[in-house]
């Protein structure tokens, strides 16, 4: 398995940006590749994903830990995906996101195509880092 963390902080208090996380219908708005997204019931969600073939549903089983701000998620099937987002108060109007992924290499690339090895984990990286950003820009934009 690898690890990527990543975090970005966000110009809106802590409340706010935890409540628009789990408005999992507007993932679209600042996730690559999620063509739509849907909430099920027992803490789960499906993702439409489209990564440049055929779009994928992934679901996904999402648990949160409200009173520490952290929610994890791990998908279920393949590729196995597994990850949490974590919250944290910087000060009243200030809130660092970090996340972390693991995710097999192989599988990753087998379902979704792309480059291996180093190129395939910049390419992650890119994409974490561009969805954290994505996230920041929605958030402050709709706060």
């Amino acid at each position: 398995m690898s690890t990527l963390e990543e975090h970005v902080d966000i110009n809106v208090p802590i409340d706010t940006a935890w409540d628009s996380l789990h408005q999992v219908e507007n993932y679209p708005r600042f996730m690559r590749g999620v063509r739509e997204a849907r909430t099920e019931t027992g803490g789960r969600a499906r993702l439409d994903v489209e990564t440049g073939g055929p779009t994928r549903e992934l679901e996904a089983e999402v648990s949160d830990r409200d009173r520490d701000r952290v929610m994890t998620w791990q998908t279920k099937g393949s590729p196995h995906l597994e990850g949490t987002l974590s919250f944290q108060s910087i000060d009243r109007n200030n809130t660092r996101v970090q996340a972390r992924v693991e995710y097999e290499p192989d599988a990753v690339r087998e379902s979704f195509g792309g480059p291996k090895g180093f190129a395939q984990a910049n390419a992650i990286e890119r994409v974490v880092r561009g969805d954290l950003e994505q996230f920041k820009d929605y958030v402050e934009r709709e706060r």
